[in-house]
């Protein structure tokens, strides 16, 4: 049996009491700490092992480097290096054994991009871990063993360090439990602060699940964009766009009230009020982004398509020069971390995810049969039959159709025979005018449905 892990947050800000608020805080203090204790001995150590080299830059300036060698790092020798640690002591065992694990994760990460820069797999070479903000705050990881869980009176109890005990009057820390697990599914919380605000993550397993009667067949392809935020189409001839002016709007919202609020003061200026619109800009965006793929999940499952094919440029929006306002429209829209998400939740229900580069897919005439290149492919000589008149629309051969719906099924053309799926079906009318769903009239009703269909499992 195979299980997969999931996330819930909670707010606690507002809804804990002020005395567990500030040692919950006190805690992410030293957990700050600890973490930049344990990377300077790490970094420490590691210079002092590496050898230098003696070289003149491009404007023949005389330079000390160290040479580039992977970072060793022990998680066994941190833990007796700093098991009696004052930061590390305060946190508690269980807590500091955390912290510890994030740093040596944090080096394993940098020693696979190193090797993969080496390999000429990535472009830009990565910088070695470089230490948290000093007096900021870090999260807070309790394991199960160290959490007291009553899903009956909706509780969590955390256990505390005897350096901590002394700042709580009842000696206790509880705090609001989660929904919709048990206490042995969980498997860890973690205390996260955010934007001046503390959550609580519960991270618990559950059992693997995959939607019945799926058709592999089938494929939704999927163009990323800015006010069609995504424009799907199908390999059956059905297309839809998930509008994406909400999300401009809430970016659009925040940006003049970050603008007008800085007028006149320093540009890293921050305060409690910035603060606080940042984090409900945050949990809007957040919002947005899991009503979008879960409509998107839910639309494959009562479709019964087996396959999702995202189309994505890589470096898109580091490389993006489309002027000051259009930047800033591009840029903030979360498109990364949709993708992301209807992957998540895509294999959680055995829909298999596929992403593709999605190079002249808004060029190539699909109705006549164009030929599809990937970036830097193309013959200088090649011209395609159609052409983009406007954002939104392409002039085919057979018509005026809808640019993003012929990058959505291009996107479906360049895996086709990959995937083993017909693009038979798919006509001028899917391409022409797509449905458009709003995110702001989507209702909890989009939830029942998967849940409804996840409950026969294949």
């Amino acid at each position: 049996m195979s299980y997969q892990y999931r996330t819930q947050k909670i707010l606690l800000t507002g809804k804990i009491e002020d005395e567990a608020e500030a040692c919950l805080l006190w805690l992410s203090h030293q957990s700050n700490s600890l973490y930049n204790s344990a990377l300077f001995a790490v970094r420490q150590a590691h210079f002092d092992s590496c050898d230098s080299r003696t070289f003149f830059d491009q404007n023949d300036l005389y330079r000390i480097a160290f040479k580039d060698r992977y970072v060793k790092v022990s998680y066994a020798q941190l833990c007796k290096d700093f098991k009696t640690n004052k930061h590390y002591l305060a946190l508690g065992g269980q807590q500091g054994q955390q912290c510890l694990k994030s740093v040596v994760e944090a080096v394993t990460s940098y020693n696979k991009l190193l090797q993969q820069y080496w390999q000429r797999e990535i472009n830009d070479k990565p910088r070695i871990p470089n230490y948290r903000k000093s007096r900021g705050l870090y999260q807070v990881a309790f394991p199960a063993q160290a959490v007291t869980y009553d899903e009956y009176e909706g509780t969590c109890k955390l256990a505390i360090s005897k350096e901590c005990k002394p700042q709580l009057i009842n000696q206790e820390l509880i705090l609001p439990g989660g929904y919709g697990f048990t206490v042995e599914q969980l498997a860890e919380v973690r205390i996260v602060p955010t934007c001046g605000q503390l959550w609580a993550e519960y991270v618990y397993k559950v059992e693997e699940k995959t939607a019945p009667n799926l058709d592999y067949s089938q494929a939704l392809g999927i163009d990323p964009g800015v006010s069609n935020w995504l424009t799907c189409c199908s390999n059956t001839g059905k297309s839809f766009i998930v509008c994406g002016r909400k999300i401009k709007s809430i970016n659009q919202r925040y940006n003049k009230a970050v603008a007008q609020y800085k007028q006149g003061k320093s540009e890293f200026y921050w305060d409690d009020y910035l603060d606080q619109i940042t984090h409900k800009r945050s949990g809007q965006i957040r919002d947005s982004v899991n009503k979008a793929a879960r409509f998107i999940i839910n639309y494959c499952l009562n479709h019964h398509i087996g396959n999702i094919v995202f189309g994505w440029g890589q470096g898109v929006k580091t490389e993006s020069n489309l002027g000051k306002r259009n930047n800033q429209n591009f840029v903030q829209i979360p498109t990364a971390r949709l993708k992301q998400r209807i992957q998540e939740l895509a294999e959680s229900v055995g829909i298999i995810f596929t992403q593709t580069e999605e190079a002249y897919t808004s060029k190539s005439d699909f109705l006549a049969e164009d030929l599809l290149f990937k970036f830097g492919e193309k013959p200088k000589e090649y011209k395609f039959s159609g052409r983009r008149i406007t954002r939104g629309t392409y002039k085919s051969k057979f018509g005026l159709i809808s640019a993003d719906a012929l990058g959505a099924i291009n996107c479906l053309k360049k895996v086709a025979i990959q995937l083993g799926i017909s693009l038979a079906e798919v006509g001028r009318e899917c391409l022409t005018v797509p449905q458009r769903y709003d995110l702001s009239c989507l209702n909890k009703s989009y939830r029942k449905r998967v849940e409804t269909i996840l409950q026969v499992v294949s």
